[in-house]
């Protein structure tokens, strides 16, 4: 089965002094989420679309969902974890609870923040982790990357053409991602910056899907703005 995990456990707090997390704030006079699950919910290969959100969330987020899109059967909000990838396996854990896993199941998890994926990035990390196991979304440095291990002088400046920009989705065979992150130490887990890092540690291959500039997430005032901007363009306003 092929499952859609939409992350929403962000705080905002680098949105500065605004009330509600980054995730439910308007865009286009729509929260923003809800740009992400229309996403999801128009590619028909997804068994199962989970919104993983924290526990004091869970009320509001299955509250605009049904307000913005309605009931949804083959939709499922569940609380997260204390951390991006303890909230990917929350999720897991659903699956595991109700349906069970299988050999060949895989899940694509993806940014609730992230709201202008195409359906063409969905489609390569369905068709990709059903093959290779593991996927991540990616888009070429355009800026040389300078590496600093103290903050204060250069370490190395890698070479640009091998540098890339992660983004989400970032997809597994979830049997793979759950005995990988299990078999974690607590000093590698206290490593991780995303979940394929987790199949990283274990020496797995990871395949990558070509991204695209605008797959942007949404994080600080100025990207909600340039978001706003998107929208514009695509509606021709």
């Amino acid at each position: 089965m092929i499952y859609g995990e939409i992350l929403a456990g962000g705080k905002g707090t680098r949105m500065g002094n605004v009330q509600l997390p980054k995730q439910f704030m308007l865009l286009d006079n729509k929260p923003i989420i809800i740009h992400t699950v229309e996403k999801f919910l128009l590619n028909d290969r997804f068994d199962k679309i989970i919104v993983v959100t924290p526990k004091e969330w869970m009320n509001y987020t299955e509250d605009i969902i049904t307000k913005f899109i309605g009931k949804i059967e083959k939709m499922a909000i569940v609380e997260g974890g204390s951390d991006r990838n303890e909230s990917i396996m929350k999720g897991i854990e659903y699956i595991e609870e109700t349906v069970g896993v299988n050999d060949d199941d895989i899940v694509v998890t993806h940014d609730s923040v992230r709201p202008f994926l195409t359906h063409r990035i969905i489609e390569e990390n369905i068709d990709m982790a059903l093959k290779y196991k593991v996927i991540d979304t990616v888009i070429s440095a355009t800026d040389t990357i300078i590496q600093s291990e103290d903050g204060e002088t250069i370490s190395d400046i890698p070479i640009r053409s091998t540098m890339y920009q992660g983004q989400t989705p970032q997809s597994f065979n979830i049997k793979l991602l759950v005995d990988s992150y299990q078999s974690l130490t607590n000093e590698e887990k206290g490593i991780l910056t995303d979940a394929c890092k987790i199949c990283l540690l274990k020496g797995q291959t990871i395949r990558l899907v070509r991204g695209e500039s605008f797959n942007i997430k949404i994080t600080v005032p100025y990207d909600l703005k340039i978001a706003e901007g998107l929208l514009k363009g695509e509606s021709g306003k």
